[in-house]
């Protein structure tokens, strides 16, 4: 059974691996070498890192014991981060944790959530009725890569 539960202080690394791993292996269907290099870059200071981690208070998911995921959601609505373990794709787990943000959306009154998606997390999010609002090309580390500014406006009550 997944468990979603808050971020806890000390798990900084394991999301920065998951979030690394995850690029690296499942986003290279649709992004190039260089691209997948370039985003997944192993530069970022710890820190900076830990800071961002704390200022978001992801939600994590944990199957058996151990983190397979995490996603983020702002009080803007941004979901600045939403990363599956590679090895746990198709298992219910970024449902579960999209659901998790939904509700939390819904409780906060949150009445728009967007989004910068990947080609390869596109679909999911459109599963879950996010509208692409436009293409957008980004540069990363001297790569461009496309992503789409991909919406949501939740249902007023």
């Amino acid at each position: 059974m997944i468990t979603i539960r808050q971020f806890q202080c000390g798990e900084e690394a394991v999301l920065r691996k998951l979030m690394f791993d995850t690029i690296r292996s499942v986003t290279i269907k649709h992004y190039s070498d260089n691209q997948v290099k370039a985003w997944a870059h192993s530069d970022i200071a710890d820190e900076s890192w830990q800071d961002r981690l704390r200022s978001n208070q992801p939600l994590v998911a944990v199957l058996k014991g151990k983190i397979v995921g995490f996603a983020d959601i702002q009080a803007n609505g941004l979901i600045d981060h939403f990363f599956c373990h590679a090895e746990h794709q198709g298992q219910g787990i970024g449902k579960a944790l999209m659901l998790a943000l939904l509700e939390h959306s819904r409780t906060t009154n949150i009445t728009r959530l967007f989004s910068h998606v990947s080609k390869t997390a596109k679909p999911f999010f459109e599963r879950f009725g996010f509208d692409v609002i436009k293409e957008q090309q980004v540069n990363v580390r001297g790569e461009v890569l496309t992503n789409y500014l991909m919406e949501k406006v939740m249902p007023t009550r």
